[in-house]
């Protein structure tokens, strides 16, 4: 049984399951169960938020629980069925920009300010929210279905009528579930994989309840009130966790924890309601047009000398100028993301790309921090072994050839002596003579194939049953199992050379080699790796020969004072790491029997020490770490994703600093930041040193500070270190550099970099990860992006952008991003700048006529003017790109214009605000000159100009035709001109009719839209922008 704290087990693949729960204790593999007694378990366990206290759990009987616990479902919807309405209207309304609108419609319900019908103010404000619930149903909707699929899986649970089918929303503590894997594995243990959590691919062995593995296999045993209580520890051993996978063996685990208090749930922070940087920006800007337009309103009742009932007055004027602030812009820039985001999703050269979140895609344009992970986004978690170095000699990957050489000449050598080992290593005499090439590599790949904690496990194949696969080392059946994936790829380097490891169990081991000769191994003792001392040794008995030899194998900082002395070890150390590769160094020491069991006594000794014993029993294990005879080193490769390089160097490029946050350990870190070029070859490294005091921290930052472009390397603890005492200090100093890892990151500390990130620098950031441990950082980023691939969904259904390869980041952000952002700016600068122009008509047309209240067009004119006339063109602007995205791939640089808010600033508000103005003034005082003699001839001839001065401006602005822009341009035409028909109440038919009419409008439409081409022509002939050289 395993105690599994959760439950909720998800189908994957037909022959794995995955536990979708913090995890389960494991009690043990039991098959053939039909009966069920009553076990009670009481567990002083960590509940919800961290308190401490007793939870009694029975077996298979939840319904004898004594408290409630969270229902087992996922929930990621930010509204139920009852708040979805209010919750929807309270974020539309609690922004200024839609209130205001509210309140204005609500206005015409009070007879003395109502200006005209009533539909003119309601049909806007409606179609607005109708658009907007449509689009968060839509969301919601989709986001209800991914639950409630994994909400329904079904898996195997063991009651008292054997074994049922339950849900996984069903499952409850205390649950039996049964989580198996077709495939063989070491008695009373399981392999467990954590991709779907971590990324890591590499597989935890677990270990079950020892008392539980007593009980008969017929049955779960019970036990009676008056048999004594068994008193376990548990340990991490012991369970499985949420989201990861049974790799083999079979598990009854009982459930302990599920839902809300799962450790994965609890580290994930509530999905937030995330509102753009751009949508700020544009309410900002419509609080100045608000103001505005409060100004001109108190400017023209004072003007009137605050006559009669003047505060009415003020109410119809801010009624009559309520277009300066435009309620089409925000249905214009929410359809306008909703084509961003399908633009996205069709993009044939990101293909699999999700959009999540289509409110913030012009986010992506204006991005200046990437956070990413290391496992699974940047690198593929698949080791590759690229280098033998023995001294005086290298193999690479093209001389492999020459090793398998080397290893099958030593054998069939060997077979025709006495003993298999090769002749320079049986007499220590023979040590001094200077050994043949075939000799060391010989022991260099023996000692590889030895030092290590994998196991292989043979599987069917279809063919090949496991039974029949073990018996006779089945290669196609093998598959290896261990906690790196580091050590999979040496044992998988030497089965490719000859040497296969064939069979392991907890006291031997069984080497084929090439000759099919099977050598036997005992396991005498195994010094497992430690973060603490970077080595791991193993100590072995030759069955054929008898001889015991002590292997071991650590990164170079500690073998180096190990090993005998040499005068390449350091050197060739630092080229391999140089090159990205991680390196080990492989040494030996022969020991005689009397040396071994002197060894084996003070060791028993010291383990057996109640005080300081873990410092007793390295020290016993030191004593044999001298003078140790070096064999080899090993360069192994974390293979990258495709095309990491070149993306993060278009990164770079673009202004984007790039943080790798990783949990994994410093030196892997600092060899993936190498190999993936995140820190260049010329660029120094300082690597952060272990704080634990203010103090320890003080002078490290003070050490730091004295070093300039400098990429940083630092662990979580003294992170968490320097973040209590010197926050401000280090994150200007971090700030500062061109690249920052950090490593040993918990989910919780990485979330808290991004947050301090956007808290002091006031910057964009983007969080990228892979797995359920970057859900947390992915969240609290301003856009977060999800790589999908083999180590499961959970980031990218948790993140606003989806993409199936780290590579694809940089067309996202290079080509969408930056032509979302672009092409928003301008859309909303020029909805603003067609509500200022007939905004300013009227403020013209009410002085004239002597500051009266009176509107300038009503009815379908207004609604007209902002919907059929001038609609299509406008929009289509979101098809403009003033570069073709080759270009905006090929310079990065373009993208590091837009960091500055450019596009869309106080500066470009103006220019638009004053041509507004302009125009507005020039067609409505030309309307009044050139009118003849009735008050509709003046609207015939001012409203044809502006819609022709606004179809002209579309013209003026757009940088590179689509020949849907041209569509827009002329349906809006002919939609206006086919109208004229139908507004004989606002416009005289006959009058448009003649030539008066023609010449007048062309006037004022040449007069108000010349002046702009022409100083857009001489712009682009003298200060031309950084793309138009580009594209000339």
């Amino acid at each position: 049984f395993y105690i599994v704290q959760n439950g909720s087990v998800l189908t994957s693949k037909p022959t794995e399951l995955l536990v979708n729960c913090y995890g389960m204790f494991c009690l043990g593999g039991v098959k053939g169960v039909t009966t069920l007694f009553q076990i009670k378990l009481i567990f002083i366990l960590c509940c919800g938020m961290g308190d401490f206290r007793p939870r009694t759990v029975w077996l298979g009987h939840p319904e004898k629980r004594e408290q409630r616990y969270p229902r087992n479902v996922i929930n990621n919807q930010k509204y139920n069925f009852f708040t979805f309405l209010p919750g929807v209207l309270f974020n539309q309304f609690k922004y200024f920009f839609n209130l205001y609108f509210l309140l204005l419609a609500c206005s015409q319900f009070v007879k003395e300010l109502r200006l005209g019908a009533l539909y003119t103010y309601w049909v806007p404000l409606g179609l607005v929210l109708i658009i907007t619930i449509m689009r968060e149903a839509v969301e919601e909707i989709r986001c209800y279905l991914r639950d409630k699929e994994v909400n329904s899986q079904i898996y195997s649970k063991l009651s008292t009528r054997g074994t049922v089918k339950v849900k996984s929303s069903g499952i409850q503590v205390g649950d039996l579930i049964i989580v198996e894997k077709v495939s063989l594995s070491l008695p009373g243990s399981c392999f467990l994989r954590t991709d779907q959590l971590d990324g890591e691919t590499d597989w935890k062995l677990r270990l079950p309840v020892a008392c539980t593995q007593r009980l008969p296999t017929a049955a779960v045993s019970h036990s009676e009130d008056g048999d004594p209580p068994v008193n376990e520890s548990l340990s991490i051993e012991n369970t499985l966790w949420a989201s990861t996978v049974v790799a083999s063996g079979t598990v009854v685990g009982v459930v302990i924890y599920t839902g809300k208090e799962l450790r994965s749930v609890m580290n994930t922070s509530n999905p937030r309601h995330k509102v753009g940087l751009f949508d700020l920006e544009v309410n900002c800007l419509t609080k100045i047009l608000f103001g505005a337009l409060v100004v001109v309103s108190l400017v023209m009742v004072a003007l009137q000398h605050f006559a009669g009932r003047w505060y009415l007055q003020i109410f119809r004027f801010l009624l009559l100028f309520s277009h300066i602030v435009p309620i089409s812009l925000r249905v214009n820039l929410d359809m306008g993301k909703m084509v961003f985001s399908w633009m996205i999703k069709k993009d044939s050269k990101i293909p699999g790309t999700v959009v999540r979140a289509s409110t913030i895609p012009e986010q992506l344009g204006r991005i200046s921090y990437l956070l990413t992970d290391k496992t699974g986004t940047l690198t593929q978690n698949e080791m590759v072994f690229r280098r033998l170095h023995l001294g005086t000699v290298a193999y690479g990957m093209d001389s492999m050839d020459e090793v398998q050489s080397h290893v099958f000449s030593a054998y069939t050598q060997v077979n025709s002596q006495p003993t298999h080992d090769a002749p320079a290593s049986r007499a220590p005499a023979a040590t001094k003579v200077r050994k043949s090439i075939i000799s060391r590599v010989h022991e260099a790949v023996k000692a590889i194939a030895l030092v290590h904690n994998v196991t292989p496990v043979y599987e069917s194949n279809g063919v090949t049953d496991q039974a029949e696969a073990e018996q006779h080392y089945e290669d196609t059946c093998r598959v290896y199992q261990a906690s790196s994936p580091d050590e999979v790829s040496l044992v998988q380097w030497t089965e490719s050379v000859g040497l296969t490891l064939v069979g392991r169990d907890q006291s031997s081991m069984q080497l084929r080699t090439p000759t099919g000769q099977i050598l036997n191994f005992t396991i005498l003792q195994i010094f497992p790796f430690t973060y603490e001392s970077k080595r791991m040794g193993i100590i072995v008995r030759d069955e054929s020969t008898g001889e015991i030899t002590f292997y071991m194998k650590g990164a170079d900082v500690v073998m180096a004072g190990i090993v005998q002395y040499n005068d390449w070890l350091e050197e060739e150390c630092g080229n391999m790491a140089r090159e990205g590769l991680r390196v080990l160094v492989v040494s030996k020491k022969s020991l005689t029997e009397e040396q071994y069991q002197d060894f084996e006594a003070r060791y028993v000794q010291a383990k057996l020490s109640v005080h300081d014993r873990s410092l007793k029993v390295a020290t016993v294990i030191e004593s044999l770490e001298m003078e140790m005879e070096l064999l080899c080193l090993t360069g192994v490769e974390d293979q990258l994703q495709t095309d990491v390089r070149p993306t993060l160097e278009i990164l770079r490029n673009a202004g984007i600093k790039v943080w790798m946050l990783t949990g994994d350990k410093l030196e892997t870190a600092t060899c993936t930041a190498k190999n993936a070029h995140l820190i260049t070859r010329n660029q120094d490294i300082h690597i952060f040193r272990p704080v634990t005091t203010r103090g320890e921290a003080h002078l490290e930052l003070n050490a730091f500070r004295r070093k300039h472009d400098c990429a940083l390397v630092i662990s979580g603890d003294s992170l968490e270190v320097c973040l209590k005492y010197y926050e401000y200090e280090f994150m200007e100093l971090a700030c500062q550099c061109p690249a920052v890892v950090c490593c040993r990151c918990t989910p919780t500390q990485k979330a808290q970099i991004v947050r301090l990130l956007q808290e002091r620098t006031g910057k964009l950031t983007c969080a990228v990860g892979d797995g359920g441990n970057d859900v947390s950082m992915i969240q609290e980023a301003d856009c977060g992006v999800g790589v999908e691939g083999k180590e499961g969904k959970q980031a990218s259904l948790a993140a606003d952008f989806s993409v199936t390869q780290f590579k694809h980041l940089g067309r996202l952000l290079m080509v969408h991003g930056r032509n979302s952002y672009k092409r928003s700016a301008a859309l909303s600068q020029f909805v603003i700048h067609r509500s200022l122009c007939i905004s300013t008509m009227q403020a013209v047309f009410s002085s004239v006529f002597y500051f009266a209240s009176v509107p300038l067009y009503q009815g379908f004119l207004i609604i007209g003017y902002s919907t059929i006339y001038t609609m299509f063109p406008v929009f289509s602007l979101v098809l403009d790109k003033d570069v073709k995205s080759e270009v905006a791939m090929l310079y990065p640089e373009l993208y590091k214009d837009l960091l500055k808010g450019r596009p869309l600033s106080f500066k470009t508000f103006l220019i638009w605000v004053l041509i507004s103005i302009y125009q507005g003034s020039i067609i409505m005082y030309g309307a009044l000159l050139l009118f003849e003699s009735e008050f509709v001839h003046i609207v015939a001839i001012s409203f044809t100009s502006l819609i022709l001065t606004e179809l002209l401006m579309v013209a003026l602005t757009i940088q590179t035709w689509h020949w849907l822009m041209i569509v827009g341009e002329l349906l809006s035409l002919a939609c206006y001109v086919a109208s004229l028909v139908f507004l004989h109440e606002f416009i005289d038919v006959y009058f448009i009719a003649t030539v008066s009419f023609l010449w007048k409008v062309t006037v004022i439409t040449l007069v108000s839209c010349l002046p702009l081409y022409i100083l857009k022509y001489l712009r682009r002939r003298f200060s031309p922008p950084n793309y138009s050289k580009l594209t000339s």
